[in-house]
């Protein structure tokens, strides 16, 4: 290892630890959250006289104004916004294209982070100083916000970029469950071996890649993490803003690691309708005693699946959502109502993919009981918990 590059690593983790000090002591005097984007004054100067690109969407709020808009009116030099998936007004459902544009209210060029271009080019990072990431995450490895993170990094790294993220509170980062993923699965909905439910801030999560050697780490990527105030891994939290279409509410966004899986399955869980990732059901009265009727809905879902037919089965809006953690009761108890030769689980790749491993179908195959799936990814688990404690910046759940 050369001197310069020992010099760099020492340096980037010199600045963690001073980002974990700022921000416990920040979280020790002020019981108000603010979200790093309120933090002004901590990042403002890092763009003055710079080149500015924005990874955003419309959760990228300083109070109730956009970031771009507010950075506008800063007068900053903002040469790209970047738009991932749903795009940068977050009004485009999942899957869909998301295309280059020019935002109306600033005349800046948007350029899509999504479809086969996920990743910046350095095209897209000619005459850009600084990327700043800011954008809602909801603490789940195949939630995409955090592939287009690792993406994004990468794109800097490679190309001189220093990298800034205006950190955000973890909806469900007052624990760690699941799987951690294997590098035979990694896709965009797992680029990183994280559990399911992984903990950390995006924030935190930088620091991971850093630390962790998942970028090149000879190329000396410059990151500077502007932290919350008054955040801790205990502290419940709530978007003020939808963070993307399908997760409207905390309930939804809590029940959202535990019924992602009936996405690679033939039942619904209420696309196209008001109340998704709240309600399980298949068009069979046998089913269950609750009914709805999946539809069109601009902006959330085109031709949902059983689109225009009843389906039946259960409603979990009334549910406490801070009692709510990731489970695989649903997946498995819903896996037994399907004989054989109709299988519940119907696209098997997509199945693996969101679990992160082939083990977890062939246990629900199986009929396997949940305590023993748990035991099997269990070492596994409990290393990266050890390894997440590195990378806090605010105080721990534990």
């Amino acid at each position: 290892m050369t001197r310069l590059l020992i010099l760099l690593l020492f340096s980037s983790f010199l600045g963690c630890s001073y980002a974990q000090n700022e921000a416990l002591q920040s979280a020790a005097k002020t019981d108000t959250l603010r979200v790093g984007a309120t933090n002004l004054d901590a990042y403002l100067p890092l763009l003055r006289n710079k080149r500015v690109g924005l990874i955003v969407n419309q959760s990228s709020l300083v109070g109730k104004q956009h970031l771009v808009d507010y950075l506008a009116s800063q007068k900053l030099n903002i040469v790209s916004i970047f738009a991932p998936e749903h795009g940068f007004r977050g009004n485009i459902e999942a899957g869909k294209l998301v295309n280059n544009n020019i935002d109306k209210q600033t005349g800046v060029r948007v350029v899509s982070l999504y479809a086969d271009h996920k990743k910046p080019t350095p095209d897209d990072l000619k005459g850009i100083d600084v990327l700043v990431f800011d954008i809602q995450d909801v603490g789940v490895r195949f939630y995409t916000y955090i592939s287009t993170l690792y993406l994004a990094m990468q794109a800097a790294n490679e190309n001189g970029v220093a990298f800034i993220v205006l950190d955000r509170p973890n909806p469900l980062g007052d624990y760690v469950d699941g799987p951690v993923l294997e590098d035979d699965y990694k896709s965009f909905v797992g680029m990183l071996p994280i559990p399911i439910v992984h903990g950390l801030t995006v924030g935190e999560l930088a620091w991971m890649i850093v630390g962790e050697s998942w970028i090149d780490q000879s190329l000396g990527l410059h990151l500077d993490v502007i932290p919350c105030r008054g955040y801790t891994h205990h502290t419940p939290y709530t978007p003020p803003i939808k963070p993307s279409p399908n997760l409207p509410n905390i309930e939804a966004i809590r029940l959202y690691p535990s019924l992602c899986f009936f996405e690679a399955t033939q039942v619904s869980i209420g696309r196209g309708t008001n109340s998704p990732f709240l309600q399980i059901g298949f068009p069979a009265k046998k089913m269950g005693s609750f009914s709805f009727k999946p539809r069109d809905i601009k902006g959330m879902q085109t031709n949902p699946l059983h689109e225009g037919k009843k389906c039946y089965g259960v409603d979990l809006s009334k549910l406490d959502p801070w009692a709510q953690k990731f489970s695989l009761d649903y997946i498995i108890k819903w896996n037994g109502k399907f004989p054989p030769n109709d299988p519940m689980i119907n696209n098997e790749r997509w199945f693996k993919l969101l679990a992160g491993n082939a083990t977890l179908l062939d246990q629900i195959k199986a009929h396997t009981p949940e305590d023993e799936i748990r035991r099997s990814w269990k070492p596994a688990l409990d290393a990266y918990k050890i390894k997440r404690k590195k990378y806090l910046l605010y105080p721990d759940f534990e």
